[in-house]
């Protein structure tokens, strides 16, 4: 198995798990993921997704995108992968060890919150091997890091460290390797207290096209107005600073 997949009642840990090639992403990774996929559209909880071995994904198996052929190319084999992980009814969590690369990187731009740890190495080196990065960077990275810093990201191959990662928002924070799986759970933890409807809403708000707003957030808003788990939870709340 290529991914190691632990589920709980609201959350699901899945590992990337190719250690002999650094995680690296292929065929059956692929078909774990879009597995997986259909049990969380099912059943929706938070994933956090990480890899084994100090490595989060070390990029596409390139044995594997050498055979590959144009019309291989527009089935858009790792990208549809990537756009049903991030459009999950549930927050992704990436927690990134190590090197995440070319599809590595990816998978982890697909995700709604990226953590990291000090030897994260982050980057898209897809042009040096005669491709591009066709997975999801060109409009997801611009979204998460501004036009001016993917495009130099992108167009030259680079990769970040874990200090420029995250000044240049790439993940949101760093801990050590042996706190990353507690640091996920932690965040996990946080938005399991909250209304799990509210959340999927607010994910979906985010991830409208910006023509869509602010409707998308009235009719979203309407739903949760009338909601039983909003009058609950609101009446503890003045319940509780009543107490006070």
């Amino acid at each position: 198995m290529t991914l190691q997949v632990e589920e709980r009642t609201d959350r699901v840990i899945a590992v990337l798990d190719r250690p002999e090639k650094r995680n690296a992403i292929d065929q059956e990774t692929i078909d774990a993921l879009h597995d997986l996929c259909a049990s969380l559209e099912e059943h929706p909880r938070t994933l956090i997704l990480t890899g084994a071995d100090g490595v989060f994904a070390a990029g596409a198996d390139i044995a594997q995108l050498r055979e590959r052929t144009a019309d291989d190319a527009r089935r858009g084999i790792n990208a549809t992968a990537f756009i049903r992980v991030r459009e999950l009814p549930m927050p992704v969590i990436a927690a990134i060890d190590g090197y995440a690369l070319g599809g590595g990187a990816e998978l982890a731009y697909a995700a709604d919150i990226r953590i990291g740890t000090p030897a994260l190495r982050i980057g898209n080196p897809e042009t040096g091997l005669g491709i591009m990065a066709a997975a999801g960077a060109t409009w997801r990275l611009p979204e998460i890091v501004g036009e001016a810093r993917a495009s130099e990201l992108l167009l030259t191959g680079r990769t970040l460290d874990a200090d420029e990662a995250l000044a240049w928002g790439l993940v949101s924070s760093l801990h050590a390797a042996e706190d990353l799986l507690g640091a996920a759970h932690a965040l996990a933890d946080r938005i399991a207290a909250n209304d799990p409807l509210a959340t999927q809403h607010t994910k979906r708000a985010l991830r409208t096209p910006r023509s869509e707003h602010p409707a998308i957030e009235f009719e979203l808003q309407a739903e949760l107005f009338e909601s039983p788990a909003k009058h609950r939870r609101m009446t503890e709340f003045l319940e509780r600073r009543a107490r006070r």
